[in-house]
């Protein structure tokens, strides 16, 4: 698939210029990549086993990889097509699914304003009922409206400048006036025909962006726009023809599903992170084994810059991560798709379940997408003043990466949505209630540890004797379970005793957020850990890997797990789970698999298969050969095509040859 869009004959997937074109440029010749994209699957017959639609086919995300390039249209399949199905009622699905499956509707999901994000429920785009008998269309109208400043729609992907329908998300105001809530509005933007704007409807690009610019993030406001009633999302709340409004009565398993499919967004971005950092790893680990500084004892060899302990520790617990956040995001996505099929076919689904993947995608989302931001600039200081240089990849890899942190629920916030499901964990243990539910849940992790601390009985440490002890798995996983057990019950108890000294609740939640983070990431780092050796054994039984393979993955495993106690070896000390021998054990067995690793690095990106049109990257090509590529990328740029340079003439040679800087002892005014 890749080489079919690396061998395309309109050229139009060249990335070769890329960092020499203006913003504008690069939009518009990302949308001709789309166009001339979708004209390729169309004949290559992505989507045909899915009723025309390109986006649901698996090809589809594969090829799209092989791009190598952000495409405007993203957010219409990540947000937009997601919320039709999830939220639109049969009806309403039938109606636009076909022009979407056509690419005649292209959409956007609008629901950040100028002055709120993610507190969803001071959202101020309004959207009034308007009856037929007072103005309205034939069987009611929506008017939506931007009453302020601020509640002017601000940073939705492909909103500015590329889509023609919105999913705007505003305030019901049902046909009494009463205020109902945030819901869901399908609300046309532009002409499908011309693209116009239409009537009331003002959108634009929000502006130049650190990075990601390929993408039109836009803003849109409204005055007096009007659509019909039935535009409104109505699976799960109708208005009539007089503006009275009501929720359906749905059955658990469709709320569930919808809930599942809107969640299924963090998990590609979980899964992403770990793809992202793994690029950034490819880079600087074949650069460091072609860079070469400093001698051997006798002078007569340069060592490879790969060879350095410290290069060691700074990006191999990276590529460690990036196998990990690979196992854990295909677990999560398969976790996701069973819930699904089971929730359809009819099968038993918990509400624990549905709760419990929602606090580790918010926990694992929050975590990977942090751990990979910054990874990724590591990744490029750890390739020296090269690693500055935009033809190395890495600053556009790390500036367009740099979103994810922030969308889909900020990491600061989202810890928030871990403590609420899992503090009822704690409820469920002190209450003595049934706890089976959970065996399908990652809090089931959790249990044994917490049933500890609760009981109040002795303290329970960790079972090293030896250094060698601290290589076991095992012993790793117990480690963890009990630290994020213990921040649980330790937050718990926070909000008992702040709530019992008088404080208001909201006001002991907030004095807890703190700990709520350090608690999501202990969380998100047991569910990984689990995760990766559940999926190193699974690949094992499938025959996906070999002994020597699985040597190798337990050992990247083994070194993420100790490179993140020596992290946060303070949580591990705090209550004696460990000693501070144990902390010297920790120490050395991190240097002991630096060493073990080093003979698999080079294979160990390269086993990514990131092929050259994909990374971008000077320093990162699969032969090594990176200086004539550097060279190459510099004797590209537009400012060395012409002699003398575009600033000779105007301003250069005013200052050179006629005189403009010279010192004069007399003043010439």
């Amino acid at each position: 698939l890749e080489e079919i869009i690396r061998r395309d004959p309109t050229g139009i997937f060249d990335n070769s210029n890329n960092n020499y074109l203006h913003r504008s440029d690069r939009h518009v010749r990302a949308l001709a990549k789309n166009t001339r994209f979708l004209e390729l699957c169309r004949k290559l017959g992505i989507g045909d086993k899915y009723e025309g639609q390109i986006v649901r086919d698996p090809d589809f995300t594969l090829i799209m990889k092989a791009l190598a390039d952000d495409l405007p249209t993203s957010l219409h399949w990540v947000m937009f097509v997601p919320n039709i199905i999830s939220l639109c009622d049969e009806q309403q699905q039938q109606e636009w699914l076909p022009l979407i499956r056509d690419w005649k509707m292209i959409g956007c999901y609008a629901q950040t304003e100028l002055g709120h994000g993610s507190n969803v429920r001071a959202l101020e785009t309004t959207a009034t009922f308007l009856p037929q008998s007072k103005g309205g269309l034939p069987g009611g109208s929506w008017i939506i409206n931007s009453p302020t400043l601020t509640s002017t729609k601000f940073w939705p992907g492909t909103l500015g400048r590329t889509a023609n329908h919105a999913m705007v998300i505003a305030r019901l105001i049902d046909g009494k006036g009463n205020d109902k809530g945030i819901h869901n509005f399908l609300v046309p933007l532009r002409h499908m025909n011309t693209h116009k704007l239409l009537p009331g409807v003002k959108t634009g690009d929000i502006g130049p962006k650190i990075g990601y610019n390929n993408m039109d993030n836009g803003f849109a406001s409204f005055q007096n726009v009007h659509i019909p009633r039935r535009n409104m999302a109505m699976r799960f709340a109708t208005v009539d023809e007089t503006g009275v409004y009501r929720k359906k009565s749905v059955s658990d398993a469709t709320s569930k599903v919808a809930y599942i499919t809107m969640m299924q967004v963090r998990a590609y971005i979980v899964d992403e992170a770990g793809k992202n950092l793994a690029m950034a790893a490819t880079i600087v680990t074949r650069y460091s084994a072609v860079r070469r500084q400093g001698f051997n004892q006798d002078a007569s060899n340069e060592l490879q810059v790969l060879d350095y302990r410290q290069q060691q520790h700074r990006i191999f617990p990276l590529l460690a991560a990036s196998y990990c956040f690979f196992f854990t995001g295909k677990k999560v996505l398969q976790r996701l798709t069973d819930i699904e099929s089971r929730l359809v076919s009819g099968g038993d689904v918990t509400k624990s379940e549905v709760s419990d993947i929602h606090a580790s995608t918010s926990s694992l989302k929050s975590f990977t997408t942090t751990v990979a931001a910054d990874g990724i600039e590591d990744c490029r200081k750890a390739c020296g003043g090269h690693g500055f240089l935009m033809c190395s990849g890495l600053p556009e890899l790390f500036t367009t990466y740099l979103q994810n942190p922030t969308v889909e629920g900020d990491n600061q916030m989202l810890p928030q949505q871990v403590a609420k499901v899992l503090l009822k964990v704690i409820e469920a243990i002190k209450n003595g209630h049934d706890l089976s539910n959970y065996d399908n849940c990652d809090a089931r992790l959790l249990i044994p540890s917490l049933q500890s601390i609760l009981s109040g009985g002795a303290s329970e440490k960790c079972p090293a004797q030896s250094s060698n002890d601290l290589l076991n798995l095992d012993v790793l996983l117990k480690a963890f379970g009990h630290r994020a057990a213990r921040l649980l019950a330790e937050l718990a108890t926070q909000l008992q005793a702040s709530v019992m000294s008088g404080n208001s609740i909201s006001q002991g939640w907030n004095d807890a957020l703190v700990q709520m983070k350090r608690m999501s990431h202990s969380y998100a780092l047991l569910v990984l850990l689990t995760n990766v050796v559940q999926g190193i054994e699974d690949e094992k039984q499938q025959g996906g890997l070999g002994e020597n393979e699985v040597q190798v993955m337990q050992d990247l495993t083994r070194l993420f797990a100790l490179y993140w106690v020596e992290k946060d070896l303070g949580d591990f000390l705090e209550d004696a789970y460990m000693t501070a021998t144990m902390a010297s054990w920790v120490r050395s067995n991190v240097l002991l698999l630096l060493t073990t690793i080093r003979p698999n690095a080079v294979p160990l990106v390269d086993a990514f298969d990131f092929s050259d049109f994909r990374l971008k990257s000077a320093l990162g090509r699969y032969d090594g050969d990176v200086y004539p590529a550097i060279m190459e990328a510099a004797n590209r740029d537009p400012l060395n095509q012409q002699e003398p340079g575009p600033g000779y003439e105007p301003h250069l040679r005013r200052l050179i040859r006629d005189g403009a800087g010279i010192y004069y002892t007399a003043s010439r005014l």
